[in-house]
């Protein structure tokens, strides 16, 4: 697994698609997926942040997601559609590790560009694999989606 900077030093125009549909709304909104305790999806919505260069999210300590990253981190991270037939999709799929670095959390919560609070539990979002997904023919019998996509373990596009 590998970092954001890592990602997107590997594939740059993938992770600049990202980045752009991640934070479309100036806010960071996407949906994340994590696995409950008794191994069933749970999929809430949640505002990434991208600080220096490594990709995060913060969770309120109530929440059931801080248990099922801290239990079991995989996660699966959409962006948020856009408002319109056919938009483009994003999805980061990988590991979420607990940051308990002082200094890395005052960084995250100041470039926050949510509502943040220093009560939030940091995640880091480490990343195994990326999908771009466009539609192509859009609202006809032809339509049919076309999908970038990267894997950390073979550093290349696949």
């Amino acid at each position: 697994m590998v970092t954001w900077k890592e990602f997107a030093a590997a594939e740059p125009d993938l992770a600049e698609t990202g980045r752009a549909l991640l934070f479309q709304f100036g806010v960071g909104l996407a949906f994340l997926a994590a696995v409950r305790k008794d191994g069933a999806p749970r999929l809430h919505p949640l505002c990434p942040v991208l600080s220096k260069e490594r990709l995060y999210v913060l969770i309120t300590p109530a929440s059931p997601k801080r248990y099922d990253l801290l239990r079991d981190g995989r996660f699966a991270l959409q962006a948020f559609p856009q408002p319109k037939p056919g938009s483009d999709e994003f999805l980061v799929a990988g590991k979420a590790l607990l940051v308990e670095d002082h200094a890395t959390r005052a960084v995250v919560l100041g470039g926050a560009r949510h509502m943040a609070d220093a009560s939030e539990i940091l995640f880091e979002l480490w990343i195994d694999r990326v999908m771009h997904t466009r539609w192509e023919n859009l609202l006809t019998p032809q339509m049919r989606s076309v999908h970038r996509k990267w894997h950390a373990g073979t550093r290349e596009r696949v």
